[in-house]
This record gives structure tokens, C-alpha cells and sequence, in this order.
């Protein structure tokens, strides 16, 4: 056992308690969470850490929604408008692949890592991450991702994600998880999606899925009109809309899942997604890079719907730290209290987002997994403010712990 203390404890638990002067009793658990002076009465004799001044012990940072297979992209793609970026990735992204290299992919999880990230949500298009997402030190949760919308077709992309989702199932721990992917209403037949989300709900894995990123998916979808039209009819004149964005949602009834993006849903979409008692991703940079316009955070939180944040992958984002992605979110989100709007941001990347990708983590608190960060303030702050401050300056961790031992 080890007792470690710090100047804050941010538990992100569900009442976001904060324990000033407090302490972490834990071995690969949490076994006690309370004041320091308390906790070091009770046991005097464990080893003790103690942290630099003005420092923070919280729960490891979990990303939900990362490419890593774009890791290689740095200024090869078209950003502010959807169509022409999809485009440019179309375009780049046999070059793209043969630079993501396993070792470039371990260098980016290496720096994740340094960040604070401890557990993420790897979205896998082609399998050229498994390796690197294998041997990685933190929790990964490895979305085989399935697509096609040609119904000739569907045989042969099932088959092709299956064998991927096999071959990941051979790697399964409690820190690998394979899950499973679909990938857009606009990209995946419904019939393809069926069989990979029934695959889903009889394995018991969690699903991620992007919905309504774009003003051109809006479009394509309720009309089959606009951008996308031109799009698609370069592949098929004939191509039209396979389903209503209701009839896709209703596809998910039976799943777990992470719904990611979301900025285009409209307010009949977020009740459903909640009936559900799905997720709603965030992922702010890549919204901005792309042009899509700004999730309403408000309106996601007013439907009850648990909010997590993404960085998507370096295709649509400069950085792939969690700490960049809060800070690029209180600043788009211009309407909202600050430090009401740090709480929920911690939120999203902790306890909100152990619970969507059902991991045992998350928070400070006695039977979850010790996955945690310290962190240092450069100087001292009210308790009020101490979400927003850690928000505002925090780069990298002093300590970081995953099952209770530091990672390599």
C-alpha cells in the first residue's frame, strides 16, 4: 500500500468533490480517500509520496475518440469546410499511412501519456494501429471501425472488419479492449451496420459511431442535397441517402455508444440519443479545423446526456493533449460560465468518460482502478477556481500512475 498526499484532491466524482489538503491511500485500487492528516494516523506505517506545493491529484486523463492512424498528417490536409478536407485525407491518405508508422504511433502515445492521458478510445480504420495500441502502457479501448455504402459490397467489408476485429480479440486484457465501429450514417449501409452492432450487443462491446458533424451530412441526409450530393455522385450517379438520421439512431437502441460530434443534431436526435442513454463526444479543435460549426454544450447537458471530449486525430488537430483540447473548449464556448464549464470539461475526460467506454476508472474514489495524475499549479488558487486554473497551465504531469505503478 501507498499513501500519497497532495494540496487538492479532485476526486471527479459524481458530486465533483475537492478535498484540500487530502490524500490517496492505493495499491492497483483506491482503498481510501480522505485528509491527509487523517489517513496518515490510520496508517503510519505505508510508504508516503508526498507532492511539491500546489499540487493536484486527479484521475488519469481518458481520451475518447483519437485516429491515430493519421498521426503522420502535419500540414498535407485542406482545413475550414468538411467536403474538400475529406477530400484532401482521399487524396493523402495512402502517404499518410505508409508515414504512421508503428514507432511514430507509440512516439504519439508516448506524449499522450506525458500528458496526463491514461486510458483513450482508438478509432481503427485499417488495423495499423494494433500494434502500437497493443503494447502501449495506457487502457485502450480499439474500435475496429466498419464502413461501405455499396450493398454488393457488404459481404466483403463485413468480412474485412471481422478479420480485424479478430485478430484484435487475440490481444484482449484488462488494459486492451477490442470494440467495435460505425462509422457515419453517410458512409455505412444500414444492413452492414446491423451486423456489426448485433456482433456488438452479443459480445458485450462498446460502440463509438460519428453523427451529424457537418452541415454537409445534414444536408445529405434529410434531402440528399448539397455538398455531399456532388460527392457521391463522382463514385455513383445514382447515389442517394440510405436511411433517415432516426432510422440510424434507432440501429444503436441495443448498444452502448458513444455518439461523436453531434454538432448538426437536431433536438429530436439528442432526446433519442439520451432515451438511449448514449454519449455525446466532443471534439472542439477538429469541429473549428473543419468548419462545421460549434456543439450547443448547454443543450447536450440540458438533455441529460453525458458529455466526453476527443481530440480526433492529428488529420483535424495540432495536439492530440487533453489539456489542449479543454483549453480550445472554454474558449469556443464563449456563452458558458467559465469555471461551470471547467467542471464540466473535467468531467467529460474522467469519470464521464469511464463510464462511456465502461472502463474502471475515472475517479478518486474506493474500488476504481488507481489511474492517476499529479499535476503542479504554478501558484497557490481559490478552491473555486481551481477546475479553471488547471485547465489554463497544466502541460504535462509530475506523477502519473496506471493500476498503482508508474509506467515506464
Amino acid at each position: 500500500m501507498t499513501l500519497i498526499t497532495a494540496d487538492f484532491i479532485l476526486t471527479c466524482n459524481e458530486h465533483f468533490e475537492i478535498i484540500e489538503e487530502g490524500a490517496v491511500l492505493f495499491d492497483a485500487q483506491i482503498l481510501e480517500v480522505g485528509k491527509a492528516s487523517i489517513l496518515k494516523e490510520k496508517h503510519p506505517t505505508v510508504t508516503c509520496i508526498e507532492t511539491p506545493k500546489n499540487s493536484v491529484l486527479l484521475p488519469g486523463l481518458i481520451n475518447s475518440h483519437v485516429h491515430l492512424e493519421f498521426s503522420a498528417n502535419q500540414s498535407m490536409l485542406h482545413y475550414g469546410d468538411f467536403i474538400p478536407w475529406l477530400q484532401s485525407v482521399i487524396a493523402h491518405r495512402d502517404e499518410l499511412s505508409a508515414l504512421a508508422t508503428t514507432e511514430l504511433i507509440t512516439c504519439k502515445l508516448t506524449e499522450m501519456l506525458k500528458s496526463g492521458t491514461t486510458s483513450l478510445g482508438a478509432i481503427s480504420s485499417f488495423g495499423a494501429d494494433l500494434e502500437a495500441c497493443v503494447n502501449a502502457p495506457q487502457r485502450v479501448v480499439y474500435f475496429n471501425e466498419v464502413l461501405g455504402s455499396v450493398p454488393s459490397a457488404v459481404d466483403v467489408m463485413y468480412n474485412d472488419f471481422r478479420g480485424r476485429l479478430e485478430a484484435s480479440k487475440e490481444f484482449t486484457c484488462k488494459h486492451f479492449i477490442p470494440a467495435i465501429s460505425v462509422h457515419s450514417p453517410y458512409s455505412t449501409h444500414p444492413i452492414l451496420a446491423k451486423k456489426a452492432l448485433k456482433l456488438a450487443e452479443d459480445e458485450d462491446c462498446v460502440v463509438s459511431t460519428h453523427f451529424m458533424e457537418s452541415q454537409a451530412e445534414r444536408a445529405w441526409i434529410d434531402e440528399g442535397s448539397g455538398d455531399f450530393q456532388t460527392f457521391f455522385t463522382a463514385f455513383n450517379p445514382h447515389a442517394k441517402p440510405m436511411c433517415t438520421s432516426l432510422e440510424y439512431l434507432a440501429l444503436f437502441e441495443n448498444n452502448a455508444t458513444l455518439f461523436t460530434h453531434g454538432v448538426q443534431a437536431s433536438k429530436e436526435e439528442l432526446e433519442t440519443i439520451s432515451k438511449q442513454n448514449a454519449t455525446l463526444t466532443h471534439c472542439p479543435v477538429s469541429n473549428r479545423l473543419l468548419g462545421v460549426g460549434k456543439l450547443d454544450v448547454e443543450r447536450v447537458e440540458n438533455e441529460k446526456i453525458k458529455l466526453t471530449l476527443g481530440t480526433d486525430g492529428l488529420s483535424s488537430n495540432i495536439s492530440l493533449s487533453l489539456w489542449d483540447e479543454m483549453r480550445s473548449a472554454l474558449m469556443m464556448h464563449t456563452n458558458m460560465e467559465l469555471n461551470a464549464l471547467a467542471r464540466t470539461l473535467l468531467q467529460s475526460v474522467t469519470c464521464n468518460a469511464a463510464h462511456a467506454l465502461k472502463l474502471p476508472c475515472g475517479a478518486l474514489k474506493e474500488g476504481l482502478a488507481s489511474d492517476m495524475i499529479v499535476v503542479t499549479l504554478p501558484q497557490s488558487c481559490e478552491l473555486s477556481t481551481l477546475p479553471l486554473h488547471l485547465i489554463l497551465h497544466t502541460h504535462t504531469t509530475h506523477l502519473t500512475f496506471i493500476d498503482g505503478k508508474q509506467p515506464c
